[in-house]
């Protein structure tokens, strides 16, 4: 049955995309958008970079001008949260009490910041929504020390754009290296060094043990001894926002968190589909169920949610690149690492030039690149096409990956 009424759930990338290609698909029944969020759908990720450091203004993050709902009869119901969804009767009733009924409705509802127990100051931030990065881009000001907690993305890139604010900056991560978790020790090693060398203070290896905030500043003990700051960030994940699935009976993902989605997005109840940070997706390529918290992944997910919603089935399939943006460096990584049975390096990691190849069982599954957008690309067409290669052929830069993939093809 061709439905007449959408819903979308969120306000996030997932939320803006899985509308576009409502609409792009040829969808003109009516459509609705309800977030809690007082803006309509913004960008997220410069929120930890040229936002903090001024390069960018909140204008500049919209993913769509405001005029584009109204263009294409999206009704916003912004500053509106959802309170429950009743899969049997397909509605979905909001904080008013107001009750809305769906043909298909989309969860995409992102996630909340893992916050410290019994720590509640106007010194101690998360980084997760515009405020957020209002609230700490206030207290970036030089004199005034800064602590991270948690060396993965969202804290390298806090601290690489607080240090060129001329901020001094004490990292804390538990593992041995930053990024570590993502890509490995031998490249957070590298990550390490980078920030090192642009005067972060980057403790690793140690454990937060308390943390006491009052109107002076924070205290922060590990198990290594006291540190005092201005002013702490908490950067130690995301917390998926499944409530509303929850509460309605949906199926939520014990290891990753995330709602259940198939590889056609959709949940355990019928009508139902999630996307974003909060779908635990089944997928294909890698056989499990997969959470990404990444930018791409939600605008790519979104968009094929909204295809199946209208009754597309072809399975979402995408191998996953994520970016991260730190003083001058530019970290890309397509495909997953974790499975594979080999790595091989592609040029040089002393000169700070080079792509990590992982594969399995001569395949490709995943690239690490560091300033080498080149590779990314030509792994993607690699990881995509299947095709068995050699170290030596990875090795050798006279070749392209890209050139690879295509020659792979042509001898099958």
């Amino acid at each position: 049955m061709t439905p007449s009424r959408c819903v979308i759930v969120g306000g996030g990338t997932a939320a803006a995309a899985a509308a576009a290609s409502l609409r792009s698909a040829g969808f003109d029944g009516s459509l609705t958008l309800v977030s809690s969020a007082d803006a309509p759908p913004y960008e997220r990720p410069p929120l930890s970079k040229g936002f903090l450091t001024g390069a960018c203004s909140a204008e500049d993050l919209q993913l769509r001008p405001s005029s584009w709902y109204d263009d294409n009869d999206v009704e916003l119901r912004l500053g509106t949260t959802a309170e429950a969804l009743d899969v049997d009767e397909h509605t979905l009733t909001l904080g008013d009490g107001e009750r809305i009924r769906y043909d298909r409705v989309l969860l995409a509802t992102g996630g909340t910041p893992r916050r410290l127990p019994d720590v509640e100051s106007d010194r101690v931030l998360y980084l997760r929504d515009i405020g957020d990065a209002e609230a700490l881009a206030k207290r970036l000001v030089p004199g005034e020390p800064l602590v991270v907690l948690g060396g993965g993305f969202i804290g390298c890139e806090v601290a690489a754009s607080a240090r060129a604010l001329g901020v001094d900056v004490t990292v804390l991560e538990m593992a041995e290296q930053p990024l570590q978790r993502v890509v490995g020790a031998e490249v957070g090693r590298v990550v390490a060094d980078i920030h090192r060398e642009h005067g972060v203070t980057l403790r690793t290896g140690e454990r937060v043990e308390t943390v006491r905030a009052d109107v002076d500043g924070v205290r922060v003990t590990t198990d290594r001894g006291p540190l005092e700051c201005a002013t702490l960030v908490v950067a130690v994940g995301l917390r998926p926002s499944t409530e509303l699935a929850v509460d309605s009976g949906l199926a939520v993902d014990g290891a990753t968190g995330g709602i259940v989605v198939d590889r056609f997005c959709r949940t355990t109840a019928p009508d139902v589909y999630a996307a974003g940070d909060v779908a635990a997706h089944d997928h294909p390529r890698y056989g499990r169920l997969i959470r990404v918290e990444h930018h791409d992944n939600a605008v790519r997910q979104g968009a094929a949610a909204g295809r199946a919603m209208l009754g597309e089935r072809k399975a979402y399939t995408d191998p996953h690149w994520f970016w991260s943006d730190q003083y001058t460096h530019s970290i890309q990584q397509v495909g997953r690492a974790d499975g594979c049975d080999e790595t091989v390096v592609r040029g040089s990691l002393a000169d700070r030039d080079f792509s990590m190849i992982s594969l399995s069982a001569g395949r490709v599954c995943a690239v690490f690149a560091l300033d080498r957008g080149v590779d990314i690309l030509g792994g993607r067409r690699l990881i995509d096409s299947g095709v068995t290669v050699t170290a030596e052929q990875l090795r050798d830069e006279s070749v392209s990956l890209k050139k690879l993939a295509t020659a792979g093809r042509s001898d099958r």
